[in-house]
């Protein structure tokens, strides 16, 4: 595996920022670019670059801007002409910082801005990365004996499960729940369309368990100690899944633990 090239959308704090913390120190790629929308004010990912200033690469993204993702893509393409990894980490759960509880809670603007974040931006980034993933050297995941059925690249969207429409017993967060639902769909969508050609690419979607960020922080007290994962043990977890997938496993939604999550 070794000699990837891996970008990461969403890499200032969180679970993107340990995805490039891990990819740094694990000897498996040649460069990794980290992405976010102000990197001047990301101290712990700039602290990263001066730990690791050959490897790493920062490059300013506003992921809710259809512009920005376009020539973010034309300025990889220049730096390194192809992609091994790509993955979609930034996440919103609603402008508020809490999930909606109720209907009462519902609004126009925060579902719109959680869309933006959670799905329409991930949507922009295969779009306009997609060139890219197709001329990787399939540095990540196993691949198939049979040549004519081997990847170039993978694409992961950063999902949860509470996204699941099967899975859903509970209600509330709408917004969440919408925009990660729609991202699974795009994840599907996106997988059958980049596995036509002979150049293929692997799409799933990941769900990390429950970790100890800013995101889930104010969801935290009654979730049990051995099922708060620190950023650090679901990147672990999460990796061992990515490293494991195949040209037959496109398409579909894992948990952190590699199990399949229903739709």
């Amino acid at each position: 595996m070794a000699g990837g090239i891996a970008l990461v959308q969403g890499a200032s704090r969180g679970l993107g920022l340990q995805f490039c913390k891990h990819l740094v120190r694990s000897q498996q790629c040649t460069q990794v670019i980290a992405t976010c929308r102000e990197p001047q004010a990301a101290a712990a990912l700039q602290e990263l670059k001066r730990q690791h200033p050959n490897l790493l690469t920062i490059v300013r993204l506003d992921v809710s801007s259809h512009l920005a993702i376009q020539q973010c893509a034309q300025q990889v393409a220049l730096m390194c002409g192809s992609l091994d990894l790509l993955i979609n980490s930034a996440a919103m759960l609603h402008p508020s910082g809490k999930g909606e509880t109720s209907l009462r809670d519902v609004s126009a603007e925060g579902i719109s801005l959680a869309l933006s974040t959670n799905t329409i931006g991930p949507l922009l980034m295969a779009k306009y990365f997609a060139p890219l993933l197709l001329k990787g050297t399939g540095a990540f995941g196993l691949q198939s004996s049979d040549r004519s059925n081997q990847h170039s690249a993978i694409l992961i969207n950063m999902s949860a499960k509470v996204g699941s429409i099967t899975d859903n017993g509970l209600g509330g967060w709408y917004s969440y729940r919408m925009s990660k639902a729609a991202l699974n769909m795009a994840t599907k969508n996106t997988s059958i369309e980049l596995s036509r050609g002979s150049k293929k690419v692997i799409c799933v979607s990941l769900h990390p368990g429950t970790v100890d960020t800013d995101l889930s922080r104010p969801y935290q007290k009654n979730v049990p100690k051995e099922k708060l994962f620190s950023p650090e043990l679901s990147v672990n977890y999460l990796m061992n899944v990515i490293q494991g997938l195949s040209i037959d496993q496109t398409g579909k939604f894992f948990s952190w633990n590699g199990s399949e999550i229903p739709w």
